[in-house]
């Protein structure tokens, strides 16, 4: 390890004896002195943020204070090296991260487990994977550009799995940064309790250190990389600007934590110790979130950062898991992390390495030996565990043992993403990780006979390393079609699928997964009968199909309200079976219906001639009979767009949106930029980038994100129906 990354560690806050102090609780239920000696000192983090904001750049900084490499890099790669954490050559190139690098590295006594998660929105799979294994997370915000659309995602996200966080203001040597903007920012649209444990000296470029308000103590960061932190005082013009900003630190952790509260309304004097147990407790409960600041591209405040992540995010044994019972009907139980516990590890991530498929787990429970006999609960099958790695971006470091609270991966091992391994005597199962449904579809064809194989061989890794990438062939024309979260996340792969696998794909025009629904009631009454000869077929069924509220969990819903055994019931399986069918393609233009409910009243069946296969077929024609009566409606995917321009642009802007059929949600100023946020459909959306930058000279960006199915207009309902019949009509 250099001397560098730690030199000047001793002048950093070390509050060690009340870090004890602050790990003295009582131990959870199933927890030994052992596991807490063990887990007191790790920590799993994310390092989630908007686009640009300098995520990879960050992590690329601690692996270097952490002593895990010895030289900086660019994201973008122009030294023809690249950051350590974008692995793959499109990232270098594309200067954005696309997959999640775990990571690990030491800080002083501390391990840290890290995963560096993609920005853009196209790729918020990965994110969400990743949050789902974390015990806490950084939140990165621009200095300058602040709260923006992904941040907002990213919370949202981070709210969902509680995780616990503290956010990075980075940037702030940058023109127009303004920190305590971006505070604001954060309570006003994020809703959150923040306020700033730190300050900066200087200011955009004159940056020199940062001021502890926590210790009131003040550091600045010498060295070629900023790797010596030196302790200084606090400067004398800052004093009072230091106490204010203090003051409202106190008042803010004040409002969620009660030993400090008191201590506020009593107007007691609140010392750096108090104040940071008060604020630890807090980021637990997920009632604030500190805000530490500087530049990870100038090198100042990330060691900071990382005194900050071991004071203020939880080890494991901070954190409540909880675990489904497989032989108790999934109830829900608590699982301690406790290295003496049954193994339960959740497999959040698989690439295809060099040598076979590489599986990321978290290990929640038990431990993991290489050659141990595991279980996948979601298929049954028993695994030997070949081969047990720690993964530092692409590089393996193989290790013979892990236990609770570590990240891991495993090689070799056949199983899908959510997948929960346990030993043989454990039936738990992990929460599944929920994936958003694509919002957009392209025909990819390759474009040689001979590169069939490669492609099916591209299509099958990608779409078992990633659930938003759905697989599908056209029955009518045959070609396949590939389904994602955006123009870029299909781009992407169809990109990676020339790289990796030599494969040049012709790629049709974008299409878009619209929906169809029913607006009323509608009865439905069908005989199906045949008779050729031999044993017929025969099934009657009756009933209705009805709307669900737009907040029901399901999107299509059977009941059986047969009363006595009109269809006897070993038939209403294949009922079920045939109406599940025949949501799959409507009857205005072939897309899958949702939102209905099918509710079953009565019907017939032969003693010879009723079978499965007639009550499934005579389900399928009384839904197109119900469906034609119930005044179906076609639904288009809108997506949430988040523009910022320069002011001057405002007016172009709004009125191509308003040309685009978009509804103006709002806009506001910020700087000489202003953001426009609009709910549009996404078939307008298609080539809007191209659009935007010829519209603002190229000062234009833009971002989107699914909000919701919402049914089209009248005129477009008439134009997609005549276009599938006329398709149709054509193919026969």
């Amino acid at each position: 390890m250099p001397a560098g990354p730690l030199a000047g560690a001793s002048c950093l806050r070390g509050a060690q004896a009340g870090w004890a102090r602050r790990f003295a609780a009582a131990l959870p239920a199933g927890v030994t002195e052992e596991d807490r000696a063990a887990l007191t000192d790790v920590r799993n983090i994310g390092i989630s943020a908007h686009i640009d904001s300098g995520k990879t750049t960050l992590t690329e900084r601690i692996l270097f204070y952490t002593g895990r490499i010895h030289a900086i890099h660019e994201v973008r790669g122009k030294d023809g090296v690249g950051a350590k954490m974008d692995s793959m050559d499109l990232e270098r190139e594309k200067g954005i991260t696309i997959q999640s690098a775990a990571t690990f590295c030491r800080w002083k006594d501390l391990y840290i487990n890290i995963i560096d998660t993609p920005g853009h929105v196209d790729f918020t799979i990965e994110v969400e994977r990743a949050l789902r294994v974390l015990d806490g997370a950084i939140l990165v915000l621009c200095s300058v550009g602040g709260v923006q659309s992904q941040s907002i995602t990213v919370d949202r996200q981070m709210r969902r799995y509680d995780v616990p966080r503290v956010a990075f203001i980075n940037k702030l040597d940058r023109a127009g940064a303004d920190p305590w903007k971006v505070i604001k920012q954060m309570r006003d649209k994020l809703r959150l309790n923040a306020a700033a444990v730190q300050m900066p000296i200087g200011h955009e470029d004159s940056l020199r250190g940062l001021v502890d308000l926590v210790e009131r103590r003040a550091f600045h960061f010498e060295g070629p990389s900023g790797e010596q932190v030196v302790e200084v005082p606090v400067p004398a013009e800052l004093q009072a600007e230091v106490e204010k900003r203090r003051a409202e630190l106190v008042e803010h952790v004040a409002e969620v934590d009660d030993q400090l509260g008191e201590l506020f309304v009593l107007e007691e004097p609140v010392d750096g110790e108090m104040l940071a147990d008060a604020i630890r407790r807090s980021v637990l409960n997920l009632k604030f979130v500190p805000v530490f600041m500087g530049s990870a591209f100038k090198n100042r405040g990330v060691q900071l950062l990382l005194d900050g992540v071991q004071d203020y995010l939880p080890s494991p044994l901070d954190v409540n898991n909880f675990a489904f019972d497989l032989d108790k009907s999934e109830d829900k139980v608590l699982l301690p992390c406790s290295r003496s516990g049954p193994l339960v590890a959740l497999a959040f991530k698989l690439e295809e390495g060099r040598f076979g498929q590489l599986t990321y787990m978290r290990i929640y429970s038990g431990m993991l030996r290489k050659g141990d006999n595991i279980v996948n609960q979601t298929s049954g099958k028993r695994i030997k565990v070949p081969r047990l790695v720690r993964m530092h971006s692409d590089e393996l470091e193989d290790i013979s043992e892990a236990s609770a609270g570590d990240i891991v991966a495993m090689f070799g091992v056949e199983c899908a993403s959510g997948d929960t391994f346990c030993d043989a005597n454990t039936s738990l199962a992990m929460t599944s990780i929920s994936v958003p449904e694509p919002v957009m579809s392209l025909a990819v064809a390759p474009r040689a006979r001979d590169q069939s194989a490669n492609f099916s061989k591209a299509l099958n890794r990608f779409t078992k390393e990633d659930p938003t990438f759905k697989v599908a062939m056209d029955p009518e024309s045959g070609q396949t079609i590939v389904s994602g979260m955006g123009e870029l996340h299909l781009e992407i792969y169809v990109e990676r699928m020339k790289r990796e696998y030599k494969v040049d794909c012709e790629v049709g025009k974008p299409r878009v997964n619209y929906r169809e629904t029913i607006t009323r009631r509608a009865e439905f009454d069908y005989l199906h009968k045949k008779q050729s000869g031999g044993q017929g077929q025969y099934g009657r069924v009756s009933g209705y199909l009805e709307p669900l509220p737009a907040d029901h969990p399901t999107k299509f819903e059977f009941e059986n309200g047969i009363v006595g055994n009109a269809i006897p019931p070993n038939f209403i399986p294949a009922c079920e079976k045939g109406f599940k069918e025949a949501v799959n393609a409507g009857a205005l233009i072939g897309h899958p219906v949702e939102g209905v409910r099918v509710v079953l009243t009565d019907g017939a069946a032969h003693a010879v001639d009723s079978s499965e296969l007639a009550f499934k077929l005579a389900c399928m024609f009384a839904f197109k009979q119900g469906y034609e009566k119930a005044a179906p409606t076609i639904l288009e995917p809108i997506m949430n767009v988040e523009v910022t321009v320069p002011s001057e642009f405002q007016g172009t802007v709004i009125g191509d949106v308003n040309r685009r059929k978009g509804i103006i949600m709002g806009s506001e100023q910020e700087g000489d930029d202003v953001v426009i946020n609009a709910h549009v459909p996404l078939n307008e959306m298609f080539g809007y980038s191209t659009g935007l930058r010829s519209m603002t000279q190229g000062k234009g960006e833009f971002t989107m994100e699914y909000q919701a199915h919402m049914p089209v207009s009248g005129d477009t309902q008439a134009e997609l129906t005549s276009h599938y019949k006329a398709a149709r009509a054509a193919g026969k």
